[in-house]
């Protein structure tokens, strides 16, 4: 069998203590950048291996954070990903990853594993229906919550999240400013704090301008391309022949500019169509989608850096915490013109 190396084995060969190893295999700013680099590159030739059990029964700490949204495969909840993993890289965590897909069932499970685990702290956008129970559970079992995108009032719980009535408003009336009064709101549930408060934006956006307010302009459901490409259909067939369209978010806005372009019509000169979030594909979609950028990468760097907080013993205030977004104006959105 091939003989474990221990911290003694490396500090001996360099001529050091066996705790300052252990401080710069932790990456503890008492030892010098230049010290722990020689020490980490030693660890590697002689094949040292962190022990991270050992590790969280000396300190009670497991180094792993859960993070739970709910479908990676949306680029909004990649680039909140990427930002906590990059603050989370900093302090030497790592991260379990789970989907929840709306089911509180299996975000359930997950919540259940990382406490079995002994995860030290969990982030999630929670799941449509969540109880307070759940994430009470996490609470009183010494592994604090903190929630991303969507809020639960109830709790209490430190959450970031963009300003989603403010940035809904922004597209509404940057379209109202174009001339367009028949404007349709695609996408989204009432189901969510996200859904509620983006279509309290857009509403408020119409009366403020003194637009009257159509509930059948209103196509709620859709938050994905496909989503969006199939409500085209919807959208087109509307008695009211709404010119311009605010959509959840960019990937039902793409869809639905497809969707058009499909049935004939150019986006953004017959219809204009506004997205939600700024993900790298709307600058680059056909024709480059006029969007509100919703802070995402700040959402996920400030939730990260607000659990990494509370677990060395201070506190980040409690309540929603919001960024706030801004309009980003590009080519699929044009001044209001008669159709033919």
């Amino acid at each position: 069998m091939v003989q474990k190396i221990k911290l003694s084995t490396i500090a001996g060969t360099l001529g050091i203590s066996t705790a300052t190893v252990s401080l710069a295999l932790r990456d503890s700013p008492l030892v010098a950048v230049t010290t722990r680099e020689r020490i980490k590159d030693q660890a590697r030739a002689l094949g040292y291996i962190y022990n991270r059990r050992a590790a969280s029964l000396r300190t009670s700490r497991s180094g792993i954070i859960g993070v739970v949204v709910h479908d990676i495969m949306n680029p909004f909840y990649g680039e909140i990903l990427k930002a906590i993993e990059t603050e989370l890289d900093r302090s030497r965590h790592t991260f379990i990853l789970s989907n929840h897909y709306d089911s509180v069932e299996k975000q359930r499970t997950f919540i259940e594993t990382l406490l079995q685990l002994g995860g030290d702290g969990v982030i999630m956008s929670p799941a449509i229906g969540t109880p307070v129970e759940d994430l009470a559970l996490a609470e009183e079992n010494g592994m604090p919550a903190i929630l991303v995108a969507r809020s639960m009032e109830a709790l209490g719980l430190p959450t970031f999240r963009g300003d989603d009535s403010y940035g809904i408003s922004l597209a509404t009336n940057h379209l109202i400013g174009l001339g367009h009064r028949s404007i349709a709101m695609i996408g989204g549930t009432d189901q969510t704090s996200t859904g509620r408060d983006r279509y309290h934006g857009y509403v408020n956006a119409l009366r403020k301008a003194g637009i009257e307010v159509d509930p059948d302009l209103r196509i709620p459901g859709p938050r994905s391309k496909q989503g969006g490409f199939e409500a085209a259909v919807h959208f087109l067939s509307l008695p009211q022949k709404p010119t311009a369209a605010v959509c959840w978010n960019d990937l039902v806005a793409i869809g639905l500019m497809n969707g058009i372009a499909r049935a004939g019509l150019v986006p953004g000169k017959d219809i204009s169509v506004t997205g939600y979030d700024d993900l790298e594909e709307a600058a680059i979609a056909t024709p480059a989608l006029t969007t509100v950028w919703n802070g995402q990468a700040e959402v996920g760097r400030l939730a990260a850096r607000a659990l990494l907080d509370r677990l060395s013993g201070s506190h980040e205030p409690d309540g929603i915490h919001l960024i706030k977004p801004e309009m980003r104006i590009r080519q699929s959105t044009e001044p209001y013109r008669p159709r033919p």
